[in-house]
């Protein structure tokens, strides 16, 4: 289940409705919160999903301190270390994170992080994939700095980052779904002054210019779902359809465009 990093897994059922719900263990004390559920049937028993108490009691006190959740950004896109990665740069390290591209302006360009670094821990702790990463900096807030242990040409070093800020109303396609990586996502206005969601870039022989999507095309509807912003599209694909149907605004024209 690409997509979904950190959560617990449990074979307690969850049904329809009960995201939101407790996750408790056998003392009755709080252990998650209820999120997702992969049953291949359609009903309540397959495996589910909780997001861990601790990152809920961190994402609820950001809500009440400033009423709306405050993500930091490194400013980084990359993929996980594996042996082809290992091999291509003669490199004994199979764990942590390469990164493909420093988006200009981010703090990581200005703290010195360059592509084709390899990110090995983040304020001393080891790392073990990219979606470690991105987890654990998705929930620290903006304007904290940190330390990133690098690997630069076989070499170790360290640079101190401070973390940008990453809202709902910009985000990468892939961390809503799998089946978009690729595409850059913002809440968009269409001509007739509806909402949507805009495609702001598209990276060429990505899944989502696989699916068909294009650069401005503007989403307006998931499966039978009317959707107007970022955060309704997340919502409707919590539930990991198998198929998702997206409804597209492109021009003057409405399409459909189907991926898995």
């Amino acid at each position: 289940l690409e997509g979904l990093e950190n959560f617990i897994q449990t074979d307690a059922s969850i049904n329809r409705g009960n995201s939101g719900g407790a996750l408790l263990n056998l003392n009755g004390e709080l252990i998650g919160i209820n999120t997702a559920i992969l049953a291949p049937g359609g009903g309540s028993v397959g495996i589910g999903f909780a997001i861990p108490s601790n990152m809920a009691r961190t994402l609820a006190q950001q809500l009440i301190d400033f009423g709306e959740i405050k993500r930091g950004l490194l400013g980084i896109k990359g993929t996980e270390m594996s042996a082809d990665i290992a091999k291509a740069f003669n490199l004994d390290v199979q764990r942590g994170a390469f990164v493909s591209e420093v988006l200009p302006g981010s703090g990581s360009a200005k703290a010195g992080v360059k592509a084709g670094d390899i990110i090995t821990s983040l304020n001393g702790k080891p790392l073990n994939s990219f979606a470690e990463l991105r987890s654990r900096i998705a929930t620290t807030e903006p304007g904290t700095k940190v330390k990133l242990g690098l690997l630069r040409n076989g070499k170790p070093l360290e640079v101190e980052v401070t973390l940008d800020t990453s809202t709902s109303s910009s985000a990468s396609a892939e961390m809503i779904t799998p089946a978009l990586e690729g595409a850059t996502l913002s809440d968009g206005q269409l001509k007739d002054g509806g909402k949507g969601i805009k495609i702001d870039e598209v990276v060429k022989g990505s899944p989502a210019a696989q699916a068909g999507l294009q650069k401005d095309d503007v989403i307006i509807g998931v499966n039978r779902d009317r959707v107007n912003s970022i955060a309704e599209m997340r919502k409707v694909l919590a539930a990991k359809p198998a198929i998702i149907a997206l409804q597209i605004v492109r021009g003057n024209e409405s399409l459909y465009l189907l991926m898995r």
